[in-house]
């Protein structure tokens, strides 16, 4: 009890003509010695969209007050007061977005010192400290800075920095955003796997992968700055695949339309042929099914022109487009009565049993005869000609093929190399040992 009222005797001599309002200045020309350090407790957290890094710090200020000077053999050994800070004249620091300003003509702002060092750093109390989930803090330097000589008249100011670099923990985004990126983006390389002329169903997929991908890029998007300074790395590894997948969409596109060309409308190079047909197949080891004789190119102008190549083709301008069997049915008529009426008139002489008579029959049947080898001539020109046309088809999905092996080769070094490239730029892409380019200290205790 004695000891609480010696504390309370010496408050009240303390506070007797104190005024808070007032500098502990004892001539208007002194300038107040101000400590300060920070103290990080936690890191809450960073919201990357409004740039706004949100953390729990104890800021301990020191300074001299001359009016607060007692002797403690007064009071019996009372070395130590503690009272409210709103009872005694505090600086007028304000604290800004990092740093913690005043006016130099009335203040010295300075970095507290512990066993004779200056604390250049922020502070973190192991005991009291909550490490983040999200972000490793690498650097938390210190500084003490002075702005440029204010004009005559005006005060100067000052400024004590506290820097935190903080790289990001990748696991979260590895998890759950790049990892699903890459294996989605796999998909779209396998439908390179699907037949040449499926291109309707490799549409379908690689649309539905860009879709997903869309997704992708739209929540990283919510939680990026909107700023064109600088793009993060994830932004460009989903554009960098969006733009492989509608590449992909684009050489589905072109393999159809190349493996769905016939005769009727395009006619092959000997260039094109010579390229994909032998070359190229050649170099990338493909086992390509030796197709027969190569289709004349009368057959492909008359097809695409629709003039007749010759006095048969004429007679029956239809044939290249109809089946074997379809044409030998339409025709069969036709050879029955050409036959049944040459046996006939050999017959005849053949009854008879003389010599004239027979050569007479055969005379007779001569133009039966004849028009059943024009026909038999007919049919077997008609299929000759369907087995060039279908190998000119064949031709076209062979070289579908072809270009499908080439796209795909072409896309997955594409999607390998991007992909490496964007993980290599992320692996450089780190926190500099040292807190500031040319400053050889580390700032650290």
């Amino acid at each position: 009890v004695q000891g609480l009222n010696q504390e309370e005797k010496l408050l009240n001599d303390l506070m007797r003509n104190y005024n808070p309002n007032l500098r502990p200045a004892e001539m208007d020309s002194d300038v107040i010695n101000v400590s300060l350090k920070l103290t990080l407790t936690n890191l809450i957290s960073l919201n990357e969209r409004e740039e706004a890094l949100t953390t729990n710090v104890w800021i301990e200020m020191q300074w001299c007050d001359y009016r607060l000077r007692w002797d403690p053999r007064d009071y019996e050994d009372v070395w130590v007061l503690r009272i409210p800070s709103t009872m005694v004249w505090r600086p007028d620091v304000v604290l800004e977005n990092k740093s913690q300003t005043y006016s130099s003509s009335e203040i010295d702002l300075q970095l507290s010192e512990e066993d004779g060092r200056t604390v250049e750093w922020i502070f973190i109390d192991p005991e009291a400290f909550t490490e983040n989930g999200e972000w490793a803090i690498k650097h938390r330097p210190a500084k003490r800075l002075l702005d440029p000589p204010a004009a005559p008249g005006e005060a100067g100011h000052q400024r004590v920095v506290f820097y935190l670099l903080i790289q990001r923990k990748p696991l979260f985004y590895i998890i759950n955003i790049i990892a699903p990126c890459v294996l989605i983006s796999s998909v779209a390389i396998l439908i390179y796997f699907l037949p040449a002329r499926a291109g309707g169903q490799k549409c379908t997929v690689s649309i539905n992968v860009l879709l997903a991908q869309t997704v992708f890029l739209f929540l990283v998007a919510k939680k990026v700055p909107e700023t064109s300074q600088a793009v993060p790395l994830i932004s460009k590894y989903l554009t960098f695949l969006l733009v492989v997948t509608i590449l992909i969409v684009v050489n589905a596109v072109i393999v159809l339309n190349v493996s769905l060309r016939s005769p009727h409308t395009h006619s092959m190079a000997q260039g094109v042929r010579k390229v994909f047909l032998y070359l190229l197949p050649r170099l990338l080891k493909m086992h390509m099914r030796p197709s027969g004789s190569l289709a004349p190119r009368r057959l492909t102008r008359y097809l695409q022109n629709g003039s007749s190549g010759g006095p048969e083709l004429a007679r029956e301008e239809a044939a290249p487009w109809m089946p074997c069997s379809e044409l030998a049915f339409q025709q069969r008529w036709q050879r029955d009565g050409l036959v049944k009426a040459a046996l006939e008139k050999i017959g005849n002489g053949l009854e008879s049993g003389h010599s004239q008579d027979l050569c007479a029959s055969l005379k007779q049947a001569a133009p039966a005869i004849q028009a059943c080898v024009d026909a038999c001539r007919h049919i077997a020109w008609t299929r000759k000609q369907q087995r060039h046309f279908d190998n000119e088809n064949e031709e076209w999905m062979l070289v579908g093929r072809v270009l499908d092996r080439v796209c795909f080769l072409a896309m997955v070094v594409l999607f390998f190399c991007g992909t490496f490239g964007i993980f290599v730029l992320a692996h450089y892409n780190q926190v500099p040992a040292l807190p500031f380019p040319g400053d050889p200290r580390t700032y650290l205790p």
